[in-house]
Order: C-alpha cells, then sequence, then structure tokens
C-alpha cells in the first residue's frame, strides 16, 4: 500500500552511467534543459540578438567610410572636426538610450523593447543612405549627424534588453552562452561593415543602403518572440506568463499533464516578481547609493569602464583603418579591419570558456598587459623606423593581437561583470550609472582623438594608450575582485566588510551555480 501512495511523477535526473534498471523519469534531462527546450532558447535569443549586428555596423561604420569623407575631390567632404563628430556622435547618444532603455523595458516589455530599438536603428540607417539626395552641405551634414545618432541611441538601449531576455528565458547551465549572443552579435556586425568595406569602395550610400535592408529584416525577426515570462509576471499577465515558460522550458502548449518542477519555478518567479516589486517601493535610489554594497561597486565599475575607454579600445574599433594605415602596415588597411573583426569575432566565442576556466581577474590583468604590450611595439615601430621598420609584419601583428587581447578582458570583461557586482534591487541603476560614464568617456576619446594625434604624434598615442592600458592591469589587480564562483549575497558581504567568507574552490563552482538558479530567476 506504501507504493501505492507514493506520486508516479519522479524528480528528473541526469543519468550518468547506462544502469537501464532506471525508469524513463529518472533518465529524463532536467526541465529546460532537453533538446527542444534549449533549441527554442537559442533561437528567440538569436532572434533577438539579430538587431545587435546593426549596432557593430553603426560601430565600425566611420573606419570604412572616412577616407571617402576625406576625399577633397568629392563633391561633398568633410574636414578634421566634421569627421570626428561624424565618428563620435553615436557614442555621445549612446547614455540617451541607456536612459531610454529603463523605462521601455518596465513599461512594454522585453520583446517591445528590442523592436522599439531596431526602429530607431532602421530610421538611423535610412536617414544616412538618403542623405545624399539633397544638394545642400549643410542639410547632408546634418541628416548624417541625425542619423549617427539614432545609430547611438540603438547601440544604448541595445546593451542591456537582449542580456536580461537571455537571462529570464534560460537556465543556469547556458545562461552565460545565451547572454554571450549579445557580444558575438556586437562582434559580427563589426566584421559585417569591415567586409563591405572591403567589398565596396567609397561609397557610404550603398554601404547605408545594405545596412538599412539588414536593419529592416532583423526588425521583423522580433514579432515571433514570446515576452519574457519574468516580466509579465510583474504586470500580473499570469496566464501569458505560463504559456511563455512551457514554450521555454519545452513543454506542449496543452496543459494535460502536471510538471511539477514546472509549477515550482512558475511559483518561484511569481514571489521573486513580487517582491522585487515591494523593494522598489521601499527605498529609493537615493537611500541605495548610500550603502556600501551598492557605492562600492559603482565607483569600482565607473573607473573599470573609464580605463576601458582611455586605453583605446573602442578608438582602434573605429579608426582601424586609419590607424592600420599610420602604424605602417604593409598590405592593405581595409584588409587589416577585416582581419581584426574574423579576430574578435572568433575570440567572442571563447570569451564563457575563458572566463570560467581563468576567472575574471586573471582575464582582466592577462588582457590589458597584453594590449599595453602591443601598443608599445607599436610606439616603437614609429620611433626607430629604421630599425622596427624592417619588420614589416610587425604592425599587422600587434593590430591584430591588441583586438584579440581586448576581446579577452579589457572590451568585453565591464560588460559582463555588470550583472555580477550589483545587488538585485540596484542593479538596473547601478549599471546604468557605470555604462553611462563609459559611453561619455568613449564619446570624448573617439571626438578628441584626431587632435591627440596631430598634437602627440601617432607614435607617442601609442605610447600613452601602452602606459593607460598597464594601469588598468593593475586596477584590476588591487581593486576588481574575483566573482567567479560567487554568489551574490558573498559579493555583498564582500563590499560591506572587505573580504569574503568562504573561501573559493573548484569544489563549490557547482553549488554555486545550483543556488543561482533561485537566487536570479
Amino acid at each position: 500500500m506504501k507504493d501505492q501512495e507514493e506520486p508516479s511523477f519522479r524528480s528528473p535526473v541526469i543519468c550518468k552511467d547506462m544502469d537501464h534498471t532506471k525508469t524513463k523519469e529518472h533518465c529524463r534531462k532536467p526541465l529546460g534543459e532537453s533538446h527542444r527546450a534549449v533549441l527554442r532558447q537559442k533561437l528567440m535569443v538569436f532572434l533577438g540578438n539579430s538587431g545587435v549586428l546593426g549596432s557593430g555596423m553603426v560601430i565600425s561604420m566611420p573606419s570604412v567610410t572616412l577616407n571617402q569623407l576625406h576625399d577633397e575631390t568629392q563633391p561633398f567632404w568633410l574636414d578634421k572636426d566634421e569627421s570626428s563628430w561624424f565618428a563620435s556622435i553615436n557614442n555621445m547618444a549612446c547614455p540617451l538610450g541607456g536612459l531610454l532603455v529603463s523605462y521601455f523595458m518596465d513599461r512594454i516589455g522585453r520583446k517591445y523593447t528590442i523592436l522599439v530599438t531596431n526602429l530607431l536603428g532602421l530610421l538611423g540607417w535610412l536617414l544616412l543612405a538618403t542623405s545624399f539626395l539633397h544638394t545642400d552641405r549643410d542639410l547632408i551634414y546634418a541628416q548624417m549627424l541625425v542619423g549617427r545618432a539614432l545609430g547611438g541611441i540603438m547601440i544604448g538601449m541595445f546593451v542591456s534588453p537582449v542580456g536580461v531576455y537571455s537571462a529570464e528565458i534560460s537556465l543556469p547551465r547556458i545562461r552565460g552562452r545565451l547572454i554571450l549572443g549579445t557580444s558575438i552579435g556586437l562582434a559580427g556586425g563589426i566584421l559585417m561593415m569591415y567586409l563591405l568595406g572591403y567589398f565596396i569602395r567609397s561609397n557610404i550610400v550603398l554601404i547605408s543602403t545594405i545596412s538599412c535592408c539588414y536593419q529592416l529584416a532583423a526588425t521583423l525577426l522580433v514579432f515571433p518572440m514570446p515576452e519574457s515570462p519574468s516580466w509579465l509576471l510583474t504586470k500580473g499577465r499570469d496566464e501569458r506568463a505560463r504559456k511563455s515558460l512551457r514554450y521555454f522550458r519545452g513543454l506542449p502548449k496543452k496543459e494535460d499533464d502536471y510538471v511539477p518542477e514546472f509549477e515550482d519555478e512558475l511559483a518561484h518567479m511569481k514571489a521573486t516578481a513580487e517582491n522585487s516589486r515591494t523593494t522598489a517601493a521601499s527605498e529609493s535610489l537615493s537611500r541605495l547609493i548610500r550603502r556600501p554594497e551598492v557605492y562600492k561597486p559603482v565607483l569600482m565599475m565607473t573607473a573599470f569602464f573609464g580605463f576601458q575607454q582611455a586605453c583605446g579600445v573602442v578608438v582602434i574599433i573605429v579608426y582601424a583603418v586609419q590607424i592600420a594605415q599610420r602604424a605602417g602596415v604593409s598590405i592593405d588597411p581595409v584588409l587589416v579591419a577585416v582581419m581584426l573583426g574574423v579576430a574578435r569575432i572568433i575570440m567572442t566565442f571563447f570569451m564563457s570558456t575563458i572566463f570560467e576556466k581563468w576567472g575574471r581577474k586573471p582575464s582582466g590583468i592577462f588582457s590589458a598587459s597584453g594590449m599595453g604590450l602591443c601598443m608599445l611595439l607599436l610606439a616603437a615601430g614609429g620611433w626607430w623606423p629604421d630599425t622596427v621598420g624592417t619588420w614589416h609584419w610587425l604592425p599587422v601583428v600587434c593590430i591584430v593581437a591588441h583586438i584579440v587581447f581586448s576581446t579577452m578582458g579589457m572590451l568585453t570583461l565591464p560588460f559582463f561583470m555588470i550583472s555580477e557586482v550589483f545587488p538585485q534591487r540596484a542593479r538596473g541603476s547601478a549599471s546604468g550609472i557605470a555604462v553611462f560614464f563609459g559611453m561619455i568617456l568613449a564619446f570624448i576619446m573617439l571626438k578628441i582623438y584626431p587632435n591627440m594625434e596631430a598634437a602627440m604624434g601617432t607614435a607617442n598615442l601609442f605610447a600613452f594608450y601602452a602606459f593607460i592600458s598597464f594601469l588598468a592591469a593593475g586596477f584590476i589587480g588591487f581593486f576588481v575582485p574575483e566573482t567567479r564562483g560567487r554568489t551574490l549575497e558573498e559579493l555583498e558581504e564582500h563590499w560591506r566588510t572587505g573580504k569574503f567568507t568562504r573561501r573559493l574552490t573548484l569544489n563549490n563552482l557547482k553549488e554555486v551555480e545550483l543556488h543561482e538558479l533561485f537566487l536570479k530567476k
């Protein structure tokens, strides 16, 4: 009789051997990790990230178009100051996108925020593609700047919604790989623009038209995406949230069976949504920012973003062709830009593995040190051209190696860590402050790059970037905590007390992954 009282459903576990005595239920993968569920999660994240490629294309567009825009033999050309505005105005508009995205994500949801972001990018590319329909020079230039600014707003808005969407629909075991899709999309967009510049020389209108068509396709791909179940629950739309979660957990639309695992997860998500509403209503940002577990990581991440921009990471991407020319490469500088794009997208695929195997801090130190060494060698080539100049391959190797080293840490790690170092109740506002500062500094560094190069000389500017990179390595070593294998509670305790209460070992990394399932969902 005792056996008859036990429920027929058994909690699914992963089979680790070929013991055929186990039941089918015991051998079934955990909820959300079945082939169907993982495929659905990956597909929807791919659709969401398709628009992120447009952001990468906006970032790298100046690199392949400035040579045409500097050509004084053309009917329309830009002087040094005008071209610096063309290259940097998107970064000035990025913080506005960061401010808008928080509002839209809360009001209209993750899916429609991604849709609005794509529409802004589409409008920006449309303005660029049609700017030369005018004959008035000032009107052409103004329309180009507005188009670039809209692209910048798109970049700022794409910083978080797809990553948040990915985190909310997935389980911890694959969450890191899905969140990585945004970085891969950005790198893919940069490479796409470099390839367009390589095959389409001196035709900004055609490049903008192709980019506009792509952004339109990316916009249409958003419509099949289900809304995030977490956001639906915060708005009290429980039935839609239930359907959405069933889709992402690989369950059929018809609820013919009772799945305890699914019901437990849905109940926990409801409790988390209710707790978030209560916390948001009870404590304002002005009070939260006074807490050490909030203001300390804000200061740390703000400085981290500052070093990221000051060491020339974004400058290399935006001015890739021009920097390759200044460095004296012996091959087509546009081809060097393509090589940079390929190197970056390849390294992006390994980012998650690098961060998990090495840890965040060692990756950052190694990245910054490698970048500094590459910049120092480029500077040496300018200081002693007769000695170093005989190594014609050195500039190409240094520039490509620089992008490899930057992708391993300085370019990607700050964005990776903003989801880890802040308490959940302050994560949105705190990360927004840090990213806002980073975007403003990126605008400044891009705007003053031509003037810095003219005042300091190319070799000395490379040396300056090397110096900042080595300083960044020291900053990471002394002030950036290792977050790998730490729970969010442990990180909060670290910011409050200045130390970790538990020594990190490889054996407890799995425990943290399981703990994060309930902490972050």
